[in-house]
């Protein structure tokens, strides 16, 4: 059985903490796109954690966490992140990383700050992660496969072709030091070292894993609207978001997919530009912020302060509907308990006219938000774990985005704990 937890919105949903409670009833948990640009928070009875590329699962000693062929692998950020873990008392996972994932390379990362700062004013708001350069790379066919480590031939003729090309950019067009090929070809083999006991042919271990009636997790990093086809392009990751992709990214055929859980947030927030029809500013944002996930809404990764919005029905919609979701998860609900009414966006007004479907950016531009607004409900709903305890308007709120986005919501998280969680 193959399940995948993917975000319906601009990333920061709350998957972590849902694969991370699921992760308690897999086998296997594999990240099959992006890399160490985004984060998920976790909290459990070890402490507080922000994963960027290790799977949410490496908590539990029964599961094996899989970086598949789709990730940007920063190997020393993912050896970094092991020794982080355990050194707060995780018990080491078990990992296995695809032969076949590119290596993110410390020089993706400076062409990454190299272009936002030439941008300038017109920079595209980049976790400067190096994700961009790295797939550019890849699918130029310039990028290092984690198998042409072992092979010192290719290797050795590799490096020297990729510091040529390399360096007439960053002398000419970003005048900035040259990359020295003997430098990168001793780098190169001190991440083989690192990597070397997790290597593994993860397409073939997977394959034999369905055969074997295990429970596989597919776990996706940011949401549908950071999809470089189906997102607020030009202001989109550089790797797909969506469950479809988790099939590419971890080597399985797509009809084994069978349920694709899709999370979804009681309110919005994004880090990073682009369009973001429902957002608002200033105290009432602050607020929201201040209150909203464990701790306040900032970037996993990059600390920033999200960019707060009311729940977008339309986006949300479209984002589940890209997805293909199955069922929805939806979380941080007990944020908004201090409000006495709750503005819903339900429609975007473009030229005069209201739509509700999700339109290509430079018509989102353009949009205005519609809002219906529900009342509140007051009060603090953490501990609840029973659906028909919740309040009454507090029941509406969730039947209301539910009626929207036109999945059942089986899931309902009220608390940044593992098992602050309402099953429907």
């Amino acid at each position: 059985m193959v399940r995948a937890i993917v975000g319906a919105n601009w990333g920061d949903e709350g998957k972590g903490k849902i694969t991370d409670m699921l992760g308690e009833k897999s086998d296997i948990i594999v990240r099959f796109q992006g890399g160490s640009n985004a984060g998920h928070t976790i909290i459990n009875e070890y402490g507080k954690f922000a994963l960027h590329l290790l799977p949410s699962g490496v908590f539990y000693q029964h599961t094996t966490c899989v970086i598949g062929n789709g990730v940007a692998l920063n190997i020393p950020y993912l050896q970094r992140e092991i020794d982080d873990i355990v050194s707060q008392g995780v018990p080491k996972p078990h990992i296995l990383v695809s032969d076949r994932a590119q290596i993110l390379m410390p020089y993706h990362i400076d062409f990454d700050a190299y272009e936002e700062e030439r941008l300038g004013g017109k920079a595209f708001g980049s976790t400067k992660s190096g994700i961009a350069p790295f797939y550019s790379d890849k699918y130029a066919k310039i990028g290092f496969q984690v198998s042409e480590l072992f092979d010192e031939d290719t290797l050795k003729e590799k490096v020297v072709r990729i510091a040529e090309q390399k360096n007439i950019l960053l002398e000419h067009m970003y005048h900035k030091p040259l990359i020295d090929p003997d430098e990168l070809l001793e780098t190169l083999h001190e991440y083989r070292d690192i990597v070397k006991p997790y290597v593994a042919d993860v397409s073939l271990f997977l394959n034999n894993a369905i055969k074997e009636g295990k429970t596989i997790l597919l776990e996706g990093q940011l949401g549908t609207l950071k999809d470089p086809d189906f997102g607020i392009y030009p202001m989109v990751t550089s790797s797909s978001t969506l469950a479809s992709y988790g099939a590419i990214g971890a080597g399985i055929p797509c009809y084994e997919i069978k349920d694709i859980i899709t999370v979804v947030k009681a309110y919005s927030s994004a880090v990073g530009g682009g369009e973001f029809v429902s957002e608002i500013f200033g105290k009432e944002a602050d607020e929201l912020r201040r209150r909203g996930g464990d701790g306040g809404e900032f970037g996993a990764t990059t600390g920033r302060p999200r960019r707060m919005g009311w729940f977008d029905a339309v986006a949300s919609r479209y984002g589940v509907r890209m997805q293909g979701a199955t069922e929805v998860a939806l979380t941080v609900l007990d944020v908004l308990g201090y409000l006495d009414e709750i503005p819903v966006c339900v429609g975007y007004e473009i030229d005069g006219e209201v739509t509700k479907d999700f339109p290509v950016t430079s018509q989102l531009k353009k949009a205005k938000p519609v809002y219906e607004t529900l009342p509140g409900w007051k009060e603090d709903i953490r501990g609840i774990t029973e659906y028909d305890k919740l309040p009454e308007n507090c029941r509406k709120y969730i039947e209301f985005i539910e009626k929207e986005l036109g999945v059942p919501i089986t899931m309902v998280s009220n608390g940044p704990g593992r098992h602050e969680i309402i099953y429907r």
